[in-house]
């Protein structure tokens, strides 16, 4: 654990701030659910929560399965960063932070398909930047709010199935991942 230096007071209804400086350099924003936990010394430890990194081997199983089924490069994120992936390329994706305006593509709540030469085509990694000429991004919900999404990334021109059969893998996956946060 790192030392900040920073010391806040618990008001008297228990609360405590996180300062400005904190939740920014770790992406916090108002609404971010955070899980708490306690360590062996009185420490409280707070940590950002990711219903689908709860997942993690499905998830992975699961792109593994899509990534076999299309063809192409299939990935699984949260809202924080790529959970699991398959296919060539996977190495380049794993565990990688997903870029801002991906996030604000997830949360338009719709299912987008767009080639590296149409205007709008959104970087799905934070730090780095991909070779790839498509991508299909599909959100994944529960109880309306957005946690994640199911992505395919075409390397190659024509590689893999149909655009309209992986648009209806992505939606299914989508689907019964969301349905899999609710129960």
């Amino acid at each position: 654990m790192k030392a900040t230096g920073i010391v806040r007071r618990i008001d008297d209804l228990g609360r405590v701030v996180v300062p400005k400086e904190i939740r920014r350099t770790l992406g916090i924003r108002e609404g971010t659910p955070l899980e708490i936990f306690t360590g062996k010394d009185g420490e409280v430890i707070l940590k950002k929560y990711s219903p689908l990194g709860e997942i993690y081997t499905f998830a992975q199983n699961y792109a593994e399965s899509l990534s076999q089924a299309s063809g192409v490069l299939t990935c699984i994120t949260d809202m924080e960063k790529v959970i699991a992936a398959s296919g060539a390329g996977k190495k380049d994706v794993a565990d990688q932070e997903i870029s801002e305006e991906f996030v604000g593509l997830l949360e338009e709540r719709r299912m987008v398909q767009k080639g590296v030469r149409e205007k709008g085509m959104v970087p799905l990694l934070k730090y780095k930047n991909l070779d790839y000429l498509e991508s299909l991004v599909c959100p994944v919900l529960t109880g309306g709010d957005v946690i994640g999404a199911v992505v395919f990334l075409w390397q190659e021109e024509e590689k893999g199935a149909s655009k309209e059969i992986c648009q209806k893998l992505a939606q299914c996956a989508a689907t019964f991942l969301g349905s899999q946060m609710e129960a």
